[in-house]
């Protein structure tokens, strides 16, 4: 079973639009979704509407929530220095959760790790994933 950590971006994108692609991950088979309270708060702060973060609210239902380790053991392969300050705790919590991949579209701090493991956990952009998990669908979920 693939376990997945959502970052913000992920949390914020599925529940901006209610028809986002992104809602398929919540009906994959053989998955658990994961995110931190940080990446929530994060995603909150930037939904706009109060339908928007309702919608938010309804997706959580279906996420396990973690908390960010508070004394993180980065494993000898984590090079956290790689990723700005503001984004450790996305990475940090997806290890501590023991995730299998870690889901953003931040390519712009993420970027230069897409495709690449870290502790055990591979990093991709959600449509990535998607067209792994379902080869034959033909819809981009940015």
């Amino acid at each position: 079973m693939d376990r997945l950590f959502l970052d913000a971006n992920v949390l914020f994108s599925a529940a901006y639009r209610a028809d986002s692609g992104l809602l398929r991950l919540w009906d994959l088979p053989d998955t658990e979704l994961v995110t931190s309270w940080y990446a929530v708060a994060e995603a909150r702060r930037n939904l706009a509407t109060s339908e928007q973060r309702e919608r938010l609210e309804q997706l959580l239902e279906r996420v396990r929530l973690i908390g960010t380790p508070a004394k993180p053991k980065n494993p000898s392969d984590l090079s956290i220095s790689q990723i700005p300050t503001k984004d450790r705790p996305i990475l940090l919590a997806a290890v501590a959760a023991r995730c299998t991949h870690l889901l953003t579209g931040d390519r712009q701090h993420f970027g230069h790790l897409f495709g690449t493991s870290i502790a055990g956990v591979l990093i991709l952009r959600p449509a990535e994933y998607l067209a792994a998990r379902e080869p034959f669908h033909q819809q981009d979920p940015r």
